[in-house]
């Protein structure tokens, strides 16, 4: 399974940076034209993320990823399973953003000759590399630092990487770390993806969770990590640094962390008593419940939503999205119980937002539109996505965490932190 390059566009889907093909010039253009010319056909930016390309070489697909303004593509011409190449992509872009902090087209100007460094070293001949942060950063200097180093010594050009880069007995940790204060924090984050009919069942829903860390500790400490209840969770990826076998026998984490944040972990909630029901996804309660009334007439339509809030808590925030369709012109709607909207008419969607929302709360957004279509065709599912701090679908809780190796003293911290993302179907 090979990526043949990485492409790089902007808002306007003109090409920043791209790696080297091995095929003809006209091979990457071929894919950055049929990524523009299908979200130039789909005003709601709704376009599969993986395209077919026919050239005269055969045919290929480009498989794009939209990213804080940027679209990431990547070209395939053999045999490769999407998620491969998605998986790459993801960790390119959590690459360039600890390098550059503020992922945009300007960061990445500033920065191109890093980032094709980069590109170098991530990937060779179609293949994965060196993906581990630590080892990169001994590779290719990040930005900041290099910026430092030229102005002091003041000399032109770049400056050399060090020349030990994998002196490190462990690839994802470098050797001879030291800190004032030792310290480890966790983030849980869970999101919740549901699909609601208008009936209001639950047609599917699933949670999605991961265990992110950031790790400021000296030496090289070896941490034991317990959870209270982790017979909840199934379909679990880790990081390298886990010890496979100490999870297989009593589903704890031994693992020897890399120097700042990594995500250590990632899983799927399954309730308890999933395997008693005919449908697990019912066993999941969905945080908000949305009633929606619409009512389509020659050149436009009106919309009555109601939203309530199921949370004995307050959510950070709720935002509700719809389509209008592509002959939708002006909107114009009231809200009750705190919130506002607005409708972006260039991507054509109707967007309220409430912030925060009280628990137990209900909201209302009433209004009408107008549209140049005489039957406007706008979405079928209203989206909805909240954030809740803290809460946990799964009530999962650590135990305890050990730090053994190491003499000092550490800090350590969790935080719970859920999410979701709902198709109301009207």
């Amino acid at each position: 399974m090979t990526i043949d390059g990485l492409i790089i566009l902007d808002h306007t889907g003109r090409p920043i940076i791209q790696s080297n093909f091995a095929s003809s010039p006209a091979y990457p253009l071929l894919h950055i034209d049929a990524v523009n010319d299908a979200l130039a056909k789909s005003p709601a930016g709704a376009v599969d993320p993986v395209l077919y390309v026919s050239g005269p070489s055969g045919p290929s697909a480009c498989c794009h990823v939209a990213c804080n303004g940027l679209r990431f593509l990547c070209p395939v011409s053999g045999e490769v399973d999407p998620l491969f190449v998605f998986a790459f992509i993801q960790t390119f872009v959590d690459i360039l953003r600890d390098y550059f902090g503020d992922l945009s087209a300007a960061s990445i100007r500033e920065n191109f000759d890093i980032v094709y460094q980069l590109l170098e070293e991530v990937i060779d001949d179609g293949y994965p590399l060196t993906t581990e942060l630590n080892a990169l950063r001994d590779i290719v200097l990040p930005p900041t630092f290099l910026k430092k180093v030229i102005s002091v010594a003041g000399i032109t050009g770049l400056s050399k990487a060090t020349g030990h880069p994998f002196s490190s007995p462990i690839p994802w940790r470098k050797a001879g770390l030291r800190y004032n204060n030792n310290e480890i924090k966790f983030d849980v984050i869970e999101d919740l993806d549901a699909i609601v009919n208008k009936n209001g069942s639950v047609v599917t829903s699933t949670v999605w969770g991961k265990v992110q860390a950031r790790s400021h500790l000296s030496g090289v400490p070896d941490l034991l990590m317990t959870f209270t209840n982790p017979q909840v969770l199934t379909d679990c990826s880790f990081h390298p640094c886990v010890r496979l076998q100490r999870w297989t026998r009593d589903k704890s984490l031994s693992f020897v962390p890399p120097d700042g944040a990594f995500v250590l972990m990632e899983y799927r909630y399954t309730p308890p008593n999933a395997a008693l029901t005919a449908s697990s996804q019912a066993n999941i309660p969905l945080p908000i419940a949305l009633k929606s009334s619409v009512t389509l007439t020659e050149g436009g339509g009106t919309l009555d939503l109601t939203l309530t809030s199921r949370m004995g808590i307050a959510m950070q925030s709720a935002t509700v999205e719809l389509f209008l369709g592509s002959g939708a012109q002006s909107a114009n709607f009231m809200v009750s119980g705190g919130g506002s909207w607005n409708f972006d008419p260039k991507t054509l969607i109707l967007r309220w937002t409430i912030s925060p929302v009280p628990s137990s709360s209900s909201h209302t957004l009433r209004g009408s539109f107008t549209s140049s279509e005489t039957v406007p065709r706008i979405g079928s599912a209203l989206k909805a996505t909240y954030e809740i701090q803290p809460h946990s679908y799964s009530g999962l809780k650590v135990d305890q965490l050990k730090v053994s190796g190491e003499q000092y003293k550490t800090y350590k911290g969790v935080r719970l932190r859920a999410g979701g993302s709902i198709e109301f179907r009207w």
